[in-house]
C-alpha cells in the first residue's frame, strides 16, 4: 500500500466540517504520518518473509533451521605445510607471517633451521574460506624481512580452506532433512551426518555395499571436487559418534575424473589475449562441473562446446576433443561413475 493510498484512507475518516485540502494542517500531518506507515508496512512484509525457511535469509534462516537441529557450517581456514630456507641455526618462530600475492599465513609452530638449510612448518591462513587455497609455490614472501631467513614456499597446492555454508546450501540441507526422514541409521541418516561436517559439499551413501551391516559413504568437498584425507577423516569420526551399534562404515572421497579439453579457437584478438580466453573457459567449465557434481552421470561433449562458445573472447571453435573424444563418435560424452566426480583437467587451446 502506497503512502498516498494510506493518506487518502485516513483523510476520508475526518469529519467534513474540517478542511483537509492540500496545505492544511490535517493534510500535512496525515501526509507525514502516511509516509512513515508505508515504511512500517514494508518492514512488516519483510519480517513476515523471514519467518519461513523458503524466504528467510542470514540470521533469520539460522533461527528457523535450528528448530530442526541444524546449524550453519562455518568457514574453515586453509592450512599448509611450508618450507623455509635460511641460515643453519636461524629460528622460525610461531606467529611469524608468510604470504602469497593475495593472502597472509601465520606460522603455527617454532622450529630451528638444521644443517640442510631448510625447515618444514605448519602455517594457517589469516582469512577464512577458500581464499587460502593456493597453487604450488604461491607462498613466496616474508612481509617483514627476518634475519637468517632467505626464502619460503609451499611445495604442494593448498585446497583445504572451505567457505561457510551459504543460505541456499543451508536451505537445501533443511529440506533434505524434513522431506526424507532419517531414522535408525537409514540411508538418509548417514547422508545428514556427513553433510553436517564443515567442508562437505555433497554425499552419496551405499548401504550393504560389502554385505550385511556395511555402509559406504562417498563425499566431495564444498568446491565439488575430491575431498582431502583430513576432511574424509573428519566425516568418518563424526559418523562413528552417531551411527547405530553394529554398522561397519567406510568413508572415502569420490575419485576425481579429469576432464581434459583440446580445442582450436577463433579468438577476438583485439579485445582478448589467448591466456585470458583460456582462463575464462577453464573457470566456466569448472563452474559447470561443480553444478553437475553428484547429479549427472555424464559430462556432455555438446554442453562443453556450448560453454566454450559462450566464453568471452571466443568467436568460434572447431576440433573439440574431450578426453580425446570428438563429436563424431557414437558416444562422445564422458561417463562418470557413482563414486566419481568430474574436475577440470588440462585445457589446450590452438
Amino acid at each position: 500500500m502506497t503512502n498516498n493510498e494510506i493518506k487518502d484512507r485516513m483523510l476520508s475518516k475526518i469529519d467534513d466540517e474540517y478542511d483537509t485540502s492540500e496545505g492544511t494542517f490535517f493534510n500535512d500531518i496525515i501526509g507525514a504520518l502516511a509516509i512513515e506507515l508505508e515504511s512500517a508496512y514494508e518492514n512488516l512484509e519483510e519480517i513476515l518473509e523471514q519467518g519461513f525457511v523458503e524466504s528467510a535469509e542470514g540470521k533469520y534462516l539460522d533461527k528457523k533451521v535450528k528448530e530442526k537441529g541444524l546449524l550453519r557450517k562455518p568457514p574453515i581456514k586453509a592450512k599448509a605445510t611450508i618450507v623455509i630456507s635460511g641460515v643453519e641455526g636461524a629460528m622460525v618462530e610461531q606467529g611469524m607471517k608468510v604470504s602469497s600475492d593475495i593472502v597472509n599465513f601465520t606460522i603455527m609452530e617454532s622450529k630451528r633451521i638444521d644443517s640442510s638449510g631448510n625447515v618444514t612448518v605448519l602455517a594457517e591462513c589469516d582469512q577464512e574460506g577458500s581464499v587460502g587455497n593456493l597453487h604450488k609455490g604461491a607462498i613466496k614472501y616474508f612481509p617483514i624481512t627476518i634475519q637468517g631467513l632467505d626464502s619460503v614456499t609451499n611445495p604442494e597446492s593448498i585446497s583445504n580452506g572451505y567457505d561457510g555454508e551459504v543460505d541456499d546450501e543451508l536451505r537445501k540441507r533443511y529440506y533434505d532433512k524434513v522431506r526424507i526422514p532419517a531414522t535408525s541409521g537409514n540411508k538418509a541418516h548417514y547422508s545428514n551426518w556427513a553433510m553436517e561436517v564443515p567442508g562437505v559439499g555433497d554425499v552419496r551413501v551405499i548401504p550393504l555395499w560389502d554385505g550385511k551391516g556395511t555402509v559406504k559413504v562417498v563425499i566431495i568437498d564444498s568446491e565439488k571436487t575430491g575431498a582431502e584425507e583430513a576432511l574424509v577423516n573428519m566425516v568418518h569420526k563424526h559418523i562413528e559418534k552417531n551411527r547405530p551399534i553394529g554398522a561397519t562404515v567406510t568413508t572415502i572421497s569420490a575419485t576425481e575424473i579429469p576432464v581434459n579439453i583440446g580445442v582450436r579457437l577463433i579468438i577476438d584478438e583485439l579485445n582478448f589475449t589467448k591466456e585470458q580466453v583460456k582462463e575464462t573457459i577453464s573457470e566456466n567449465i569448472r563452474l559447470h562441473l561443480k553444478e553437475i557434481a553428484f547429479k549427472d552421470n555424464i559430462v556432455s561433449h555438446a554442453r562443453l562446446g556450448s560453454i566454450i562458445l559462450q566464453s568471452g573472447g571466443v568467436k568460434d571453435y572447431k576440433n573439440l576433443l574431450v578426453n580425446d573424444k570428438n563429436a563424431g563418435l557414437e558416444n562422445p560424452n564422458i561417463d562418470i561413475g557413482y563414486e566419481e566426480v568430474a574436475v577440470v583437467g588440462v585445457i589446450t587451446i590452438e
